[in-house]
C-alpha cells in the first residue's frame, strides 16, 4: 500500500502544478500576451486565464499611466547657453501585443525617446523662449514624442519639463535684466506722473488766472492749511490786492 499512496500523492501533486501553471488571474489593469509555441495568440484578460502546460507562455502588462522622470540633460539653446533641463513624462499602453513584440524594453525605450528629444527640441529654442514659453515647449515634446511611441503601442499623454538650471554667471545676469528693467518702469510711471501733475497743474493755473478772487481763496485757504500745524511759525507775505478795498474806503472819508 506505501508504494501506491506515495504513487497516488506523486500524481496529485503533478496535477496540481500543471493547474497552477495553467491557471492565471489577471486584475483589471493587466492584460496577459499570450505566446504559444513561440508564436503570438493575442492580449487576454482581466480575470482568469487558462494556459496550457509548458506549451503556453504569458507575459502580463499593465495598462495604468507610467510616470516617468527624464534625467537632467546637458542642453545648449539656440542662443548659445549651456543648461541642465530635466522633464517628467506620463504615457501608458495602449496595444499590450505591440508592447511586448514591436520593441524589447518599452521603459527603456521611451526613457531614451524622451531623452534624446528632449536635447533635440531645447537645442532649437532661445533661453528667453524655454523660460517664457514653457506650456508651448511642452506641448511640441508631447507631440514628438507620442509619435515616435505610436508604433510600440504607447500613448504620450503629457511631457512636462520640470527644471531648468542656469549657470551661475548667467543667472547673475538675468537678475540684473530683471533689476534694470524694474527700474525702467519705476522712471516710466514716475514721469507719467510728473506730466500728469503738471498738466493738472497748467489748467489750475490758467482757471485761477481768469479769477483774480480765486487767488485770494487759494492764499486763504493755503494760511488755514499752514496754521494747523502749531509747532511751526511762518512769515507769510501779504497780498496788497486784500488791502486795496480797505484803502480805497479811507480815502474817501478824507
Amino acid at each position: 500500500m506505501l508504494p501506491f499512496n506515495a504513487g497516488a500523492i506523486t500524481v496529485i501533486l503533478i496535477g496540481l502544478f500543471i493547474l497552477a501553471n495553467a491557471i492565471r488571474i489577471l486584475r483589471e489593469y493587466e492584460r496577459g500576451i499570450i505566446f504559444r509555441l513561440g508564436r503570438l495568440v493575442g492580449a487576454k484578460g482581466p480575470g482568469i486565464i487558462f494556459l496550457i502546460p509548458i506549451i503556453d507562455k504569458m507575459v502580463k502588462v499593465s495598462l495604468r499611466t507610467v510616470t516617468m522622470d527624464v534625467p537632467s540633460q546637458d542642453v545648449i539653446t539656440r542662443d548659445n547657453v549651456s543648461v541642465k533641463v530635466n522633464a517628467v513624462i506620463y504615457f501608458r499602453v495602449i496595444d499590450p501585443s505591440k508592447a511586448i513584440v514591436q520593441v524589447e524594453d518599452f521603459l527603456y525605450a521611451t526613457s531614451q525617446i524622451s531623452q534624446t528629444t528632449l536635447r533635440s527640441v531645447l537645442g532649437q529654442v532661445e533661453l528667453d523662449d524655454l523660460l517664457a514659453n514653457r506650456e508651448k515647449i511642452n506641448q511640441e515634446l508631447t507631440k514628438i514624442i507620442d509619435s515616435q511611441t505610436e508604433p510600440w503601442g504607447i500613448k504620450v499623454s503629457v511631457v512636462e519639463v520640470k527644471n531648468v538650471d542656469l549657470p551661475q554667471e548667467m543667472q547673475r545676469a538675468i537678475a540684473r535684466q530683471a533689476e534694470a528693467e524694474r527700474e525702467r518702469r519705476a522712471k516710466v510711471i514716475h514721469a507719467e506722473g510728473e506730466l500728469q501733475a503738471s498738466t493738472k497743474l497748467a489748467e489750475a493755473a490758467s482757471i485761477i488766472g481768469k479769477e483774480p478772487s480765486a487767488i485770494t481763496l487759494r492764499f486763504l485757504s493755503t494760511l488755514v492749511e499752514i496754521g494747523a500745524d502749531k509747532n511751526s511759525t511762518i512769515v507769510f507775505p501779504l497780498p496788497i490786492d486784500l488791502l486795496t478795498p480797505f484803502l480805497k474806503q479811507a480815502a474817501e472819508k478824507r
